[in-house]
């Protein structure tokens, strides 16, 4: 795995863990976050941390913090393993890691169907190809609109594109605004969710 950092959004979404469980990880010591300086101080979490989140959660029903703490500290201390242990407890670490690498490729696919270009809507987050605004997308799915009404209404997106767009959207929120209330006249044709896991099997068929 590379050195590169990723923030409290972007590890929440890779690692599939709560983003309010990954923050109280971090504030109690059971995996380092640094903080990034930039046009605004955010968290970060390492690579092989991505790792140590999905451990701690996953570990949660049978574990004290304490254990935890243990645990993802070996992980740390040794990078690469694939068997956590402390005292007479062991983690196979290899699901773990397939899954943090399958987050990672999808989050990359995310940021691959969105594009940024000051040309369309002043540098606003489209899915690429259109102009349509991928925060927008997943606050009408989050108002209750389906993904069945949204493709009626947008025929150019596909399942895929609207679950890629949300996950984007989970993982880059907007900042300093509220989320917008979309009202149709009219309730949805289906009622449906877009979950991680949801977006995970349909980006990888």
């Amino acid at each position: 795995m590379t050195d590169l950092t990723y923030s409290a959004n972007e590890a929440a979404c890779i690692t599939g863990v709560p983003l309010k469980q990954v923050h109280r990880f971090i504030d109690a010591g059971v995996v380092d976050g640094g903080m990034q300086s930039g046009d605004r101080r955010v968290r970060v979490v390492p690579v092989e941390g991505l790792v140590g989140l999905k451990l701690a959660y996953e570990t949660a029903r049978v574990l004290t913090l304490e254990g935890r703490r243990r645990l993802v500290r070996f992980l740390l201390d040794h990078p690469g393993t694939k068997l956590a242990s402390e005292h007479c407890v062991s983690v196979d670490l290899v699901p773990m890691r397939r899954a943090v690498r399958d987050g990672l490729s999808l989050l990359a696919k995310a940021r691959t169907a969105v594009s940024c270009d000051r040309a369309i809507l002043s540098g606003t987050p489209c899915i690429k190809g259109t102009r349509i605004p991928a925060h927008d997308i997943a606050d009408m799915l989050a108002n209750g609109d389906s993904v069945e009404a949204l493709q009626e209404h947008f025929p150019q997106l596909t399942k895929s594109k609207i679950e890629l767009a949300v996950l984007y959207a989970r993982a880059y929120p907007k900042r300093g605004r509220p989320r917008r209330s979309y009202r149709r006249g009219r309730k949805p044709l289906v009622v449906s969710k877009v979950a991680f896991d949801d977006a995970r099997t349909s980006a990888t068929q």
